[in-house]
């Protein structure tokens, strides 16, 4: 198996703080990636080390089988970096960005406008090639970013929250460039704080916690492993969610979730016979239910018992 990312219990510190505590991965060539995790878990710390912008504390990591450390100049040849924000010059056009970064790259004059019109074709940006970048959309900016990242036709992508702050519309026209450059062949390791974005895009996941890797599956295998189908319960106004957690525990045995605001409880149910008789439970004991579904899981609630577990594992 061809591995375009390979990394081995790579650790990071910073003073007392351990953000990153044996990291292993292994994606493949032409894969698409994602790494889920919450604010703090270890995210842009792990990409970071994987793209020789810090070196880690122990450890090993491997890109298109270079090592990040001693072979940190021949990593970069064969990577490109997109964050959250575009890398782009607001004061030229978007003709002008790509062919700067050409030239920067190696390119004539000549050839680089070859290359920058192919781009701008390719990223449906011909109407906006003449333009500033100052008075683009914001998913123009991502899409032209995105041209650039790819110019020097990278093995590897790593793609840190691309979609951030974009509208709908304007998020599924990046998911489809996404799209074509792992058909192209191309690697990419995404981050993401939109867990539909992974469902659609990430051939595998691996949701990251407190430092460590906690799961790696596809879309379809991690949603198996919640183990049956999720009863979401949506609470009136002036009901105590916890004392209705705690009542479906007694009753069942089960495990409910409250969410942030305390409007919805969420528990693996399994069949639809059991969802049934939690709700009558509920019911007769006067329970303020505005409404209740069942339905096949999510990936919001992977993540959510993924890391649920993982907070009471790590004592937090």
């Amino acid at each position: 198996m061809a591995y375009a990312i390979e990394a081995h219990g790579l650790h990071k510190s910073f003073q007392t703080h351990e953000a990153v505590c044996g990291v292993d991965l292994a994606i493949r060539q032409g894969e698409l990636f994602a790494l889920l995790g919450p604010n703090g878990a270890g995210k842009t710390t792990t990409i970071h080390m994987l793209t020789t912008l810090l070196l880690p504390d122990r450890g090993s990591a491997h890109i298109c089988g270079y090592d990040v450390v001693h072979d940190a100049a021949a990593v970069r040849r064969h990577i490109s970096v997109t964050g959250q924000f575009a890398a782009l010059d607001e004061s030229l056009t978007g003709m002008q960005n790509l062919m700067l970064f050409a030239e920067l790259h190696g390119y004539n004059r000549k050839e680089a406008r070859m290359l920058a019109e192919k781009l701008l074709e390719s990223f449906n940006l011909v109407n906006a090639g003449g333009k500033t970048v100052g008075n683009y959309s914001g998913g123009m900016r991502r899409r032209l970013d995105l041209a650039a990242g790819v110019l020097s036709q990278p093995k590897v992508m790593f793609l840190d929250e691309p979609t951030t702050g974009l509208d709908p519309q304007s998020r599924r026209e990046l998911w489809d460039v996404v799209r074509r450059l792992v058909n192209n062949g191309t690697t990419v390791l995404l981050t993401t704080q939109y867990l539909e974005e992974a469902d659609q895009l990430a051939d595998r996941i691996g949701f990251i916690a407190a430092g460590k890797i906690i799961a790696v599956g596809t879309p379809e295998q991690l949603k198996e492993s919640i183990g049956g189908k999720m009863l979401t319960i949506r609470l009136k106004e002036g009901s105590d969610p916890a004392d209705i957690c705690r009542l479906i525990e007694s009753e069942y045995g089960l495990e409910a979730h409250m969410d942030d605001n305390g409007s919805i409880v969420k528990l693996v149910a399994g069949e639809a016979i059991l969802a049934h008789k939690v709700i009558g439970t509920l019911l007769d004991q006067s329970a303020m239910i505005e409404d209740f579904t069942l339905s096949e899981p999510i990936l919001d609630d992977v993540y959510f018992a993924l890391t649920a577990n993982n907070g009471k594992e790590s004592g937090s």
